[in-house]
């Protein structure tokens, strides 16, 4: 039947900004798409990441580090929610789609760390598995198409209503369902075992680094580096 026709776990985060190593969770969401598209289970969270939220991240999610210290859970409560959900559904083999899984997964893994609690790949005793990412599938299957690669031009691509952009349940449902136009459309990718698809992406991914710094060292910064890690970061010694 192909993975893309089962069971997909979408999973997204919104945050301070957009480093792992020093960013914070600010909303998460894990939700449940059903073969015949109903969103069937979710799970959210909104937290006290325990700093300010810059304005410019607040103007993107609409969460104001007012609202976040009032209504937000501590951040380390929910960071050891969200982790042990996501590490259930990979333990049960579900496809957890995950767009960009780069930043998402690397920044939950270094709030793991700063709040001293087990990372993800340290629950799972390996490298979070079975990830679908549709932003490294999307170069991988159409590596010349001009335009942009985010979330709504991916939906705009495929065809998925994205309503509420920037709420992590609407991102994490529309990548999911993204994630399931892909698989149908290209039917190599839908009739891969997940720990096939899971090896290109890792060599996709690998190889979309090394264009982009290739890129970057010919037109604006000659020692550009370009992390080729995925799905996450390996935190600095």
């Amino acid at each position: 039947m192909g993975w893309h026709r089962e069971l997909l776990i979408g999973f997204d985060l919104e945050t301070t900004g957009t480093d792992i190593e020093t960013d914070r969770i600010v909303t998460a969401a894990v939700v449940g798409l059903e073969p015949d598209g109903a969103v069937s289970t979710e799970r959210t969270w909104l937290l006290d990441p325990g700093v300010a939220i810059p304005e410019e991240a607040a103007a993107i999610h609409g969460i104001s580090t007012e609202h976040a210290r009032e209504q937000g859970v501590p951040a380390p409560c929910a960071i050891e929610e969200i982790t042990q959900v996501v590490a259930e559904t990979l333990h049960a083999g579900t496809p957890l789609v995950v767009m960009n899984a780069r930043y998402d997964l690397s920044l939950l893994d270094r709030e793991c760390r700063r709040y001293g609690l087990e990372p993800l790949g340290e629950r799972l005793g390996a490298g979070p598995s079975p990830v679908v990412d549709p932003l490294v599938i999307d170069k991988h299957v159409d590596k010349y198409r001009k335009g942009k690669r985010a979330l709504h031009a991916l939906c705009a691509y495929y065809g998925v209503p994205l309503d509420d952009a920037h709420n992590a349940k609407a991102d994490a449902v529309a990548a999911a369902r993204v994630a399931r136009r892909m698989g149908e459309k290209y039917r190599p990718i839908g009739m891969m075992s997940l720990a096939d698809l899971y090896d290109l992406q890792v060599r996709a991914a690998a190889e979309q680094s090394a264009s982009l710094q290739a890129y970057l060292r010919r037109t604006t910064n000659p020692t550009a580096v370009v992390e080729s890690a995925w799905p996450v970061v390996p935190p600095s010694r």
